[in-house]
């Protein structure tokens, strides 16, 4: 039976299931404890007038209490369960960890509560309906605190992934970015909002349109769960899964409430400067958040005031800083707020709703302007982002213990315009609007059959529906044509699937095992009759596709001794192809892709690599199929009085695998036209009468997607904490991740690429009784020298360029910017005379000293004015060391100082567009009340 008339039927069920009678709910009643405790400080002395809040795996809070003269608090009612304590006092850094409630008993909890703590135990998404400490989950989770996320946030939440093990920064311009979860990135890496799927089918490969419109001020946790997570989260979390976990509102313990904080902060990198207003008000059974934040990047930094690859140094070998040393259209705007809402009709019911909304203006995709290709206009216009969600909870639904249902909405908008041509001002205009709205329902119920075993099963459908009209605009002609869109406009996707899940304690606190098994389905449908008609003909197909899988996970873990436990955790990941994989045509962080289909009409084939050194494998284009993935863990955990460290080796083989790979089309297609755009076919010599693929729009082989290989990844992850003493805290991490295609041994060209070994340091000073602290830290990173094809023809990454285009930025790009003296006329020429201003060199004496020809450069023989060859083959290795610190004025006001890159040096990590800040300082200061 299909999912889609399995849960409107389940849903259906759970509705009808009778009221409880009057022995039921006596039952009901006897199946509820207590939970208490006391909150103190790291000294054991009391705390007084601790807020203290009971809120369950699905984020709805429960019950709130404040902490008496001698610290203590007590629920009571509290059905049955694992909980959430979430403890917290101006003048404290807030404090969770995980309690379990059992019928008839009480349950002891003592919190204690310190200043800037910034390490989290406990996870709420490793296994769904369940709070519990993470070192007792199989999968491997990375928590990112709340006081984490402001102290790294500095422009975007993407920055958030710094300093964590297993989990780096993707950042392909300064407004865009994500994390990247064991190596991958992008549609490998499924995002979530309390539970909520955030990632839609129009997801690009390598990188995150909407994360960052997510505000970090509004946030209480990031949880990533490192490794596939399909058996709950479905479709999409080959690499893992990232899930934000909102702010919630307090209720009032007694009488109304009102709480709140302001928090503002300024970075001399980019001359930025931020601030939010968060009010929350509650009464006994109602609370009420809402947060208003704003933002505003400037232009930035780098490092010496130098891009590394910069169009200028890319294509003329001069300096960046010959222009300035900040860099242009680096500059946005962002805004937003949130409103969240709990109301409890009922002791043994809630209602939660949840809506947010987010703008970015002014962004740019600065890797495509003067930060890697020299083109003149890449607008990322009119980010817009409505996410709701409301959702409700019932205690006692027949059978089961718990009932949750959710609905939500999801709005993703953008629109792209872009000109080509390395600065070509002639150069036709493209105007790519879209919008994925998303429905979505989930719901699940669980059972606790004993204080041993807990089982729920689940299930989840999102309807997609995408509007994506597109034109190009001729400059010359004044001309506006309609043309093929990213992705077809009014396509439509749908994804859903069922799924059961148990944890079951063997031997309590000896044995713990943990299972899921869930079924998938996704759909896409595109119809030809959406499309406009173009010289009387659509300029897209009708298309469809259904595919399904199953896929599942099981893990254990092992307490081997007091504080040292042993955890393994197979999962079975599954990826359906999305509308990117199957319909993108158009620009991409990679470069100019193609869709099968029309590859396919015009004789394509798919090339050895994504290079320009690529030829036909004789594998014609078709339709993609679902990637399936297979994972092991193996770690250790060991945490006893001042001491916690945990080890953890993984593989991940990934069958199947959707990469990117050169077209290559028969020479008789040069002349032909895709996405508007006209093709030049380069003839490859050893394979007469086929060719790679170039369109003005990118300097790199217009790119295929294919199930081209099967891919293995595998790694180790380490951390360390440490308390010294009283005072000093170390902490540090160690990520290393190694991948390749199995067939080949080389790096495989999945989008995004492998980041470099990476470990980061930190060493804390904290005195006990004192209102500072000072903190030093590093990060360090190993040099990259495995780079992908894709990789080495990605501009991001390592940056191509032949002496034909050096020629078109020469006369174009460069010329507009005012370094290349114009013609006669004031019109930028052609006349081979014409200089280079800072350098007084003419076009062939630039291209004689970047690219001669006869030459070997990167092993590349550069045998006609055609020829590709990466300015980079590696990734420089860096390290970096800054210092931070605090001051607490009182229990309300407390001010921040972070100074970065101290050294001033250079960095970039892979797939990254732009260099990282230069030497930076960023002042903070949050007042609550």
């Amino acid at each position: 039976m299909k999912p889609l008339k399995i849960l409107p039927g389940l849903l259906l069920l759970a509705i009808l299931l009778p009221s409880p009678s009057a022995r039921e709910a006596c039952a009901q009643q006897l199946s509820k404890g207590q939970l208490s405790g006391v909150v103190s400080d790291a000294s054991g002395a009391v705390i007084a007038r601790a807020r203290v809040a009971l809120i369950n795996a699905q984020q709805a809070l429960v019950q709130m209490a404040l902490t008496d003269a001698e610290g203590r608090f007590r629920f009571d009612d509290v059905a049955a369960g694992t909980y959430v304590v979430l403890a917290s006092r101006p003048d404290f850094s807030r404090k969770r960890l995980a309690a379990e409630v059992h019928a008839g008993g009480t349950t002891d909890v003592r919190i204690i509560l310190e200043i800037n703590q910034l390490s989290e135990e406990v996870t709420v998404t490793a296994d769904t309906g369940i709070a519990e400490d993470r070192r007792r989950a199989a999968q491997q989770v990375n928590v990112i605190t709340e006081d984490a996320l402001r102290l790294r946030t500095t422009d975007v939440l993407a920055q958030a992934a710094d300093e964590e093990v297993g989990v780096a920064l993707q950042r392909t311009s300064p407004s865009m970015g994500e994390f990247f979860v064991r190596g991958l990135t992008g549609k490998n890496v499924a995002v979530y909002v309390d539970s909520v799927r955030y990632t839609t089918s129009t997801q690009r490969g390598g990188v995150s349109t909407f994360f960052n419109l997510n505000e970090p001020t509004g946030l209480r946790a990031i949880e990533v769960l490192r490794g596939p997570n399909s058996a709950q989260y479905g479709s999409d979390s080959l690499g893992g899964t990232v899930q934000l976990i909102t702010r919630v509102p307090a209720y009032g313990s007694t009488k109304p409430e009102t709480h709140g904080e302001i928090n503002t902060s300024l970075t001399s990198a980019n001359l930025s400067y931020s601030g939010n207003t968060l009010l929350t008000f509650g009464t006994e059974r109602f609370g009420l958040l809402a947060n208003v934040a704003a933002r505003r990047i400037n232009r930035l930094r780098p490092a010496g005031g130098i891009d590394s690859h910069s169009a200028l140094t890319r294509f003329l070998g001069v300096r960046s800083d010959i222009l300035d040393e900040r860099l242009p259209d680096t500059a946005f705007t962002q805004y937003g707020g949130t409103v969240h809402l709990n109301y409890s009709p009922a002791s043994d019911q809630q209602l939660v709703f949840h809506y947010q909304r987010a703008q970015q203006d002014g962004g740019k995709r600065y890797d495509q302007l003067l930060g890697g290709d020299g083109n003149l206009i890449a607008d990322l216009r009119n980010l817009m982002l409505d996410f709701l969600y409301a959702r409700y909870l019932k205690q006692g639904v027949g059978f089961f213990d718990n009932f949750t249902g959710t609905f939500s909405f999801n709005s993703q908008r953008e629109e792209r315009v872009n000109q080509g041509g390395q600065g070509n001002p002639f150069g036709a205009i493209t105007h790519q609007y879209e919008r994925t709205n998303v429905f979505g329902f989930s719901f699940h119920l669980d059972k606790r059959f004993s204080r041993r075993n807990t089982f729920l099963v689940g299930g989840d459908t999102y309807h997609e529906r995408v509007n994506a009209p597109a034109f190009n605009f001729n400059p010359v002609t004044n001309v506006f044509i309609p043309s093929r869109p990213r992705v077809p406009d009014e396509a439509r996707y749908l994804t859903a699937g069922l799924y059961a899940q148990d944890v079951y304690d063997v031997l309590p606190g000896v044995l713990r095992l943990s299972a899921a098994l869930r079924y998938n389905v996704a759909s896409y449908r595109s119809r030809a009759m959406e499309s406009p008609l173009v010289g009387g003909q659509p300029l897209w197909p009708d298309d469809s596709l259904r595919v399904s899988d199953f896929s599942g996970r099981a893990g254990a873990v092992v307490t081997a001794a007091r504080g040292f436990n042993i955890t393994f955790n197979y999962s079975r990941g599954f990826r359906a192809p999305n509308i990117t994989d199957l319909g993108t045509l158009g620009l991409t962080g990679d470069g100019f892709e193609v869709d099968y289909t029309s590859a396919a009409n015009l004789g394509g084939t798919i090339g050895t690599s994504a290079g320009a050194g690529a030829v036909s494998t004789g594998i014609p284009v078709s339709r993609q199929r679902s990637e399936v993935s297979n994972n092991f863990d193996l770690g250790l955990h060991f945490r006893r009085g001042r001491l916690a460290t945990d080890v953890t080796g993984f593989l991940i083989d990934i069958n199947d695998s959707i990469v990117k790979q050169a077209l290559v089309l028969p020479v008789t297609a040069a002349g032909s036209t895709l996405g508007g755009q006209p093709i030049t076919i380069v003839p490859i010599a050893s394979q007469p009468g086929n060719g790679l693929v170039l369109v003005p729009l990118s300097t790199s082989p217009v790119l295929v997607r294919a199930n081209f290989s099967d891919a293995r990844l595998y790694g180790l992850e380490y951390s360390l904490d440490a308390r010294l003493s009283d005072s000093w805290i170390f902490a540090g991490n160690f990520t290393y991740i190694r991948a390749y295609d199995k067939a080949t041994g080389l790096p495989p060209n999945i989008e995004g690429g492998t980041p470099p070994a990476t470990a980061f340091l930190r060493l804390r000073y904290q005195p006990r009784g004192q209102s500072f602290w000072v903190e030093g830290y590093s990060t360090l990173a190993g040099r990259q020298r495995r780079l992908s094809s894709l990789d080495l023809s990605d501009r991001r990454t390592g940056a191509p360029r032949s002496r034909n285009q050096i020629r078109d930025f020469f006369r174009r790009g460069a010329c507009m910017r005012g370094l290349v003296a114009p013609g006669p006329d004031g019109v930028c020429a052609t006349n081979n005379e014409t200089i280079l201003i800072p350098t007084g060199e003419t076009l062939a004496q630039v291209q004689n000293r970047l690219l001669p020809l006869g030459a070997t450069i990167h092993g590349v023989l550069i045998v006609n004015d055609q020829t590709a060859v990466p300015l980079f083959t590696a990734l420089p290795g860096y390290a970096l060391f800054n210092l931070r610190g605090g001051y607490r004025f009182n229990e309300n006001s407390e001010v921040s100082v972070d100074f970065e890159n101290i050294s001033d040096r250079s960095y970039r990590n892979v797939s990254w567009g732009i260099d990282g800040p230069g030497r930076s300082v960023t002042l903070r200061y949050q007042y609550r009340f």
